[in-house]
């Protein structure tokens, strides 16, 4: 289902999908609906929430498993995790998934890790490209937790992951400082390609108070000025993956669906916990749009035709535009990974 896939970063510039046809099934009606606003707890809904996600996606041995995707696991999945440990105070946990996290996926030549993981494949970790939101996310949430618990150890890999991200993903082109999503593939011909979806403001300023300001915070202010100049479309949305070709020249990225879709559908949560609301307007703009027509905010729209998907966010989306446009929170957890994991992060962060 090509059409309903999205593109994940992949060795030797290659790129491999995961499907997130469930990301979208099942909030028609709610959505039209939920135009009251509505309140979700920072504690990430509850305790409770906190236990279901982990019964549904946490493998014994530490892994956050995608039963979507064939069981697969990945960086992002076991960033996701770490945040929503620490955040429900849930050390045993956080060090489970930290572990296995170490001990599968991070690289021997670079403080980095490898972005996907296949129980099915005889091996489990066949391309060892990494991917930038997963990297970001597992430092920014190992220098927290280490903080909190006193765990030292946890501290310098998060320093480690940091310096690795500052001197290999952070490059200087255009008279910007650009976020690689990985180390192998997003480069040629002299452009870049960036994913938005992957500028994580909250990380980079817990960065520049650790690190000092110096690249994190131009990395946060020209994130910042990426998203603000490159919008596409209609209604002015962040694409999924975003080509960089010199100044202030941007266009959806050759070789991916041109789609405000299942990555840049967290642009908005990122921004929110960036305290980045304004950044956004656009997308606030086209979902109360799609609500006060009587339709569901759809799962992703074609930013070159306008064509949208015939069904709508999940409940993590829903949760997302809760904070961004106040309709009423989703009731109960999403059944697939990822809209549950955008779900918990949004009572996380926001």
């Amino acid at each position: 289902m090509a059409a309903d896939r999205m593109k994940r970063p992949a060795g030797a510039g290659q790129s491999e999908g995961i499907d997130r046809r469930g990301f979208g099934f099942g909030l028609l009606v709610a959505l039209t609906a939920a135009c009251a606003p509505g309140r979700q707890s920072k504690a990430m809904a509850s305790n409770g929430d906190w236990e279901t996600f982990k019964a549904r996606f946490l493998d014994p041995s530490g892994r956050i498993v995608d039963p979507q995707n064939g069981g697969i696991s990945h960086s992002e999945g076991q960033s996701y995790g770490l945040v929503l440990a620490l955040e429900a105070g849930d050390r045993a946990t956080f060090e489970l998934i930290a572990d296995w996290t170490n001990d599968n996926l991070l690289r021997s030549d670079v403080a980095l890790h490898a972005w996907r993981y296949d129980p099915s494949n005889p091996d489990h970790v066949p391309d060892r490209n990494n991917a930038a939101d997963g990297d970001i996310m597992i430092a920014w949430a190992l220098q927290r937790a280490g903080q909190r618990w006193g765990v030292g150890e946890w501290r310098t890999r998060s320093a480690a992951i940091r310096a690795a991200i500052r001197q290999r993903l952070v490059v200087d082109r255009f008279g910007m400082k650009l976020l690689l999503p990985g180390l192998e593939g997003f480069q040629a011909n002299g452009r870049v390609i960036v994913n938005p979806s992957y500028f994580i403001w909250p990380a980079f300023t817990s960065f520049a108070e650790w690190d000092g300001p110096g690249v994190w915070q131009a990395l946060a202010d020209d994130a910042t000025a990426i998203v603000s100049q490159a919008r596409f479309g209609q209604y002015g949305l962040p694409a999924d993956w975003v080509e960089v070709a010199g100044p202030g020249r941007f266009a959806p990225a050759p070789g991916h669906d041109p789609r405000f879709g299942f990555d840049a559908i967290r642009v908005p949560l990122f921004a929110l916990a960036g305290h980045r609301a304004s950044l956004v307007q656009p997308v606030a703009n086209f979902w109360r749009q799609c609500l006060a027509q009587g339709q569901p905010i759809p799962a992703w729209i074609d930013l070159n035709t306008g064509e949208r998907a015939s069904f709508a966010v999940s409940n993590g989306g829903a949760a997302i535009a809760s904070k961004l446009i106040g309709t009423r929170p989703p009731l109960g957890l999403a059944p697939e990974y990822f809209g549950a994991a955008l779900q918990m992060l949004v009572g996380a962060l926001t």
